[in-house]
């Protein structure tokens, strides 16, 4: 009768409906770990494909914004003693983008007069020190000179178009022009009216919610202006101390191999291997193998130095990122946004991450130890004596 009512047999158990619950608990535990991270990763990553899809097909935009913020960052204090000085807003970020253009337009008058002409020479310069290097490497090596050209002309052909399509030149210049001037834009209105935006933000927010992203937006900027002013001012170090070490070994192109070296200080590691090498390539090229080796040494020398003893001091603690991180951000950057990315890779990835481990710490208990208690110490034996 009690079968016939609920409409089971004998033979059913009590937790027949809770089948697919036993079989996933039968798992053994390291397959479960599997699926369940297995199902986090690939959501993980379509979201990262997703957003880089996204990037890509704004790619302008992106680099405007992150390159106004970069200037906004590294403005900031000036901006700021203009304001104390009882300026209005409006006048001390248009003061603030004038010495900004001043600067560059400056800068740049003085690097064409004293470089336009040795330009073409570094470009020489350079075939011949790859002719070297290649004559060095077809007789230390069981290489042909035909092996080797087939190999340059694959990497030649593989890193260039060949095909110009001039309506494909004609949108690169547009949109590298357009990303310019909305730069300026947003530059000034950034200066003049980011805070008051910034506040605005906050009063939208409600609750916890409000604090911890006061707190994120706090630690993100303050790690944002400590990168822009430390990387620029250790490109200048780093350009100062391998100029002087071309001029003192007699290096031609100095000046041009500094400029170098500055510009690519704004893209860690990579940026300073590609302007060593190719000072190391003119050195070569000019004087021969012992005066390329005394300019290795001199770069190595100083990238120690900046690396090991500058940076510390200059750059803040929370503002340095490991060298696996840096190599992965300022790759994935250059694949998404060419050589735009690869300069803003790197902030990008030290913001996100203060930003991150800002919202952790406000998020955890009270109370809550940051770190796990280290292990007790072990008991000393005692003497059987």
């Amino acid at each position: 009768m009690v079968a016939a009512r609920t409409g089971r047999t004998p033979e059913d158990g009590p937790n027949r409906g809770a089948g697919p619950r036993q079989t996933w608990a039968a798992l053994p535990w390291l397959v479960r770990s599997a699926v369940v991270w297995s199902a986090c990763l690939v959501v993980i990553a379509a979201g990262f494909y997703l957003l880089a899809r996204i990037i890509m097909l704004v790619t302008p935009l992106a680099i405007a914004v992150a390159a106004t913020l970069f200037l906004t960052a590294l403005l900031d204090p000036v901006q700021l003693a203009l304001r104390r000085l009882r300026l209005p807003a409006t006048l001390a970020a248009l003061l603030t983008m004038l010495l900004l253009l001043g600067s560059l337009g400056g800068v740049g008058v003085l690097v064409w007069h004293l470089t336009a002409n040795q330009f073409s020479e570094l470009g020489d310069e350079l075939r011949q020190g790859l002719g070297h290097t290649r004559d060095l490497i077809t007789s230390a090596l069981p290489v042909t000179d035909e092996q080797l050209d087939r190999l340059l002309a694959q990497l030649r052909q593989a890193a260039t178009s060949p095909q110009v399509d001039p309506l494909a030149s004609a949108r690169t210049v547009a949109e590298v022009l357009g990303s310019a001037l909305l730069a300026l834009v947003l530059l000034f209105f950034l200066l003049k009216d980011g805070r008051a935006i910034w506040h605005w933000t906050l009063r939208r927010m409600t609750g916890p919610n409000r604090e911890i992203a006061a707190e994120a937006g706090r630690v993100g900027w303050r790690t944002l202006g400590s990168y822009s002013r430390g990387t620029m001012l250790i490109a200048a170090i780093d350009a100062v101390g391998i100029g002087l070490a071309l001029v003192l070994l007699g290096v031609p192109l100095a000046f041009p191999l500094a400029l170098i070296t500055f510009i690519g200080g704004f893209v860690p590691i990579i940026g300073a291997t590609v302007a060593g090498a190719v000072a190391v390539l003119v050195a070569l090229a000019a004087d021969g193998p012992t005066t390329a080796l005394l300019t290795l040494a001199a770069v190595i020398a100083v990238q120690q130095i900046e690396g090991n003893l500058l940076e510390p001091l200059v750059m803040k603690r929370q503002v340095r990122l490991h060298p696996v991180v840096i190599l992965v951000a300022v790759t994935a950057g250059t694949l998404i946004a060419g050589i735009g990315g690869a300069f803003v890779a790197v902030p990008i990835a030290a913001v996100a991450w203060r930003v991150i481990d800002s919202v952790q710490r406000q998020r955890q208990p009270a109370g809550a130890p940051s770190d796990p208690p280290a292990p007790p110490p072990s008991p000393e034996p005692r003497d059987a004596g």
